[in-house]
């Protein structure tokens, strides 16, 4: 069985697809304008809605504005009924709420604080981020309504793939992860020290030094990832890490380097770390990934097959635990669904439980071993990681999507000079 996504998971952002003209109202500098005009409008300072999305603005202005609350790198999140197992959804809030919000905790809404992620025009409504982790009141005020602030790694576990609404909310909560830790770890200048201003509805920042002036965009930090196959195209060499949960196993992954091409990173990785050389080297795919530690607010994950030259391994301690060689039929073993499907519905339930306060500390990193039933013997990481599909694309000799994947080394390639 293999799993094809119309897109990977952070990716396909449906409020993003387009920047609309200047002119156009749902522009970032035509939002802003308008942003600005409706912070001092005192129709904003109605009472809080009491549906729990809050989907309806406060304000019959057009276009309508909904804000995404973050805390801590963390999404304002409510969970409702799903077929099988509970939905979260995000909790977008009207401008009006946030306002209220807000000054209930003693802060003043500022349109700097707020961060253009998009819009759609056909639902004539344009959306915004917002760092509130200093307004601490406010995890018990969401809270009476049944929203809280939840991990997007955690979200990420318990999106149903399938679903391609909980998708979409999965990119849209990443892009603005992203951004709001950008401009968390970019508050000051790296030319001269002083402090930046966002820019354009925050999608840029500029040193406040007159002298200086220097613009700021937001940050990406590159990695490759590559599955390394070997001559017979039978077997591929997989890693762990000693953080990894027990029994998994993933792609060889490591950053680029400056003066470096893409091709070149992954032979230098796939070498130090395995020891092992790689002559051809295939694009396959990428993947935003917005889940790593705050000082990379995003990396982009670009994935390659990557054809050895050379077959005796030798591990450096340091980076991996273990590296070995793996068959096509023991990886096909490992592409353990049963085990994805409980993962996601525990993760699921877990959100469901955080919203409803009765969150109690349970390990999100035990619910792949949960004992029940007969368990593989080893498995690889979920359909919501570009290891995944890197792997059950060999493994089944099959292509994403609109994707073209070379699975068998060819006699000449550009990546071979």
């Amino acid at each position: 069985m293999s799993i094809n996504l119309q897109t990977q998971a952070f990716a396909g952002n449906p409020i993003r697809s387009k920047t609309p003209k200047s002119t156009d109202p749902f522009s970032p500098t035509s939002a802003l304008e308008s942003l600005k005009t409706r912070l001092l409008d005192n129709t904003l300072h109605c009472q809080p809605q009491q549906h729990r999305s809050s989907l309806s603005s406060s304000s019959s202005s057009s276009p309508d504005f909904k804000v995404l609350p973050f805390r801590k790198g963390r999404p304002l999140t409510y969970s409702g009924p799903g077929e099988t197992a509970p939905v979260w959804h995000l909790g977008w809030i009207s401008l009006g709420d946030c306002k209220i919000f807000l000054a209930n905790s003693g802060i003043e809404l500022k349109e700097e604080a707020l961060v253009y992620l998009g819009s759609r025009s056909e639902d004539d409504v344009v959306y915004w981020a917002i760092d509130v982790s200093d307004g601490d009141s406010l995890v018990s005020e969401f809270g009476s309504k049944q929203l809280c602030f939840v991990e997007l790694r955690t979200l990420m576990v318990a999106t149903d793939w399938a679903d391609q609404r909980a998708m979409a909310d999965l990119a849209i909560a990443g892009h603005a992860r992203a951004l709001l830790e950008w401009h968390n770890v970019s508050r000051f200048c790296g030319h001269c020290g002083e402090k930046t201003v966002p820019k354009e509805a925050g999608k840029l920042k500029q040193c406040s030094n007159a002298s200086c002036k220097k613009r700021i965009y937001p940050r990406v930090d590159p990695v490759v990832i590559m599955l390394v196959i070997d001559r017979e195209n039978d077997r591929v060499l997989l890693s762990r890490q000693s953080r990894f949960v027990p029994r998994m196993w993933s792609c060889i992954a490591g950053f680029i380097e400056p003066g470096e091409s893409l091709e070149e990173a992954v032979r230098r990785e796939t070498w130090e770390e395995t020891g092992i050389e790689v002559g051809e080297v295939v694009y396959h795919t990428s993947q935003p990934w917005p889940v790593g530690p705050n000082s990379m607010p995003c990396q982009l994950m670009v994935g390659f097959y990557a054809y050895a030259k050379s077959f005796e391994i030798n591990v450096d301690k340091e980076e991996l635990e273990d590296a070995q060689w793996h068959s096509r039929e023991d990886v096909k073993k490992a592409l353990t669904f049963a085990e994805y499907i409980k993962a996601q519905r525990t993760a699921a339930a877990k959100v469901e439980q955080m919203c409803k306060g009765v969150e109690r500390g349970q390990s999100l990193a035990a619910n792949f071993n949960v004992e029940s039933g007969e368990l593989a013997p080893m498995f690889i990481p979920g359909p919501f990681a570009i290891a995944h599909h890197l792997i059950s694309s060999w493994v089944y000799k099959d292509t994403p999507d609109g994707v073209q994947v070379q699975t068998e080394p060819s006699s000449t390639s550009m990546s071979n000079l």
